[in-house]
């Protein structure tokens, strides 16, 4: 039974879908038959694997609302190990309709509940904000990885997002749990840096990774590519940072 991981944080711009694809991507590298679940309505997942989200005909939100199969909408990627449930825009008006449907938290959960056999782990990218359809990530997830920036801005929205884990952990899913913390755009040459990632690591403690995601150009780049960072440069900087984030979190999970 795969385990189900949710990458999230409320706040823009903190490489919540970089970390997404590359972790999945990573993990493939090693073997792991991977989904990726892309419920982001900008849809930049989806294009960083390759998909044109303008030819999808079968994604999540239909997915969600109903319309089709979970199995229907499972895309096969050109990477070996990748699957991908894709989106595009249409998303980004699905929790309008949500809204009215029964046990409207559970939609995403159900759904994947029935092709989770299938995966060793399944990533999803959830929107950049605390919406009903980060609720249906987190209801459906085992586990929360939160990509935090170390900036002093970055630091105000975490006891809010911590507050929502908290939330769906009482009344949904009771099982969830902060898989870890991993420190992006990372600059260590700036003391600004080094004070944030050090409060970062007081609170959270071994929960943030040894592995921290510098600031990378090749990171910023590969999206436009419609490739991971993984095929855009295998050797960059932040391919081997992500790689090497990958082994961490294989041994928190003892699978290797």
């Amino acid at each position: 039974m795969g385990k189900i991981v949710s990458i999230t944080n409320q706040k823009g711009g903190v490489g919540k879908t970089t970390t997404a694809v590359s972790l999945t991507y990573s993990l493939a590298e090693e073997g792991k038959k991977m989904l990726f679940v892309d419920i982001d309505p900008q849809a930049n997942g989806t294009s960083s694997f390759g998909v044109n989200k303008r030819n999808i005909k079968q994604s999540v939100y239909e997915v969600l609302i109903g319309a089709c199969s979970v199995q229907d909408a499972i895309m096969h990627t050109a990477y070996e190990n990748v699957d991908i449930l894709p989106t595009n825009m249409n998303l980004a008006g699905a929790e309008i309709e949500m809204v009215a449907m029964e046990n409207r938290e559970n939609l995403l959960r159900a759904a994947l509940n029935k092709v989770r056999h299938r995966y060793d782990f399944i990533i999803i990218d959830c929107p950049p904000s605390l919406s009903l359809l980060t609720l249906n990530a987190l209801n459906a997830s085992n586990s929360v990885i939160i990509p935090l920036q170390p900036e002093y801005l970055a630091l105000e929205g975490v006891s809010q997002l911590i507050n929502t884990i908290k939330l769906v952990k009482s009344r949904y899913n009771p099982a969830l749990y902060i898989e870890g913390v991993l420190l992006t755009m990372y600059d260590g040459r700036l003391n600004v840096t080094l004070q944030v990632a050090g409060e970062i690591k007081k609170y959270f403690g071994s929960k943030v990774y040894k592995t921290a995601i510098c600031r990378n150009v090749r990171l910023s780049e590969a999206p436009s590519h419609g490739v991971p960072v993984q095929i855009y440069d295998r050797y960059s900087k932040g391919a081997l940072a992500y790689r090497e984030m990958a082994r961490e979190f294989l041994e928190r999970n003892q699978e290797q």
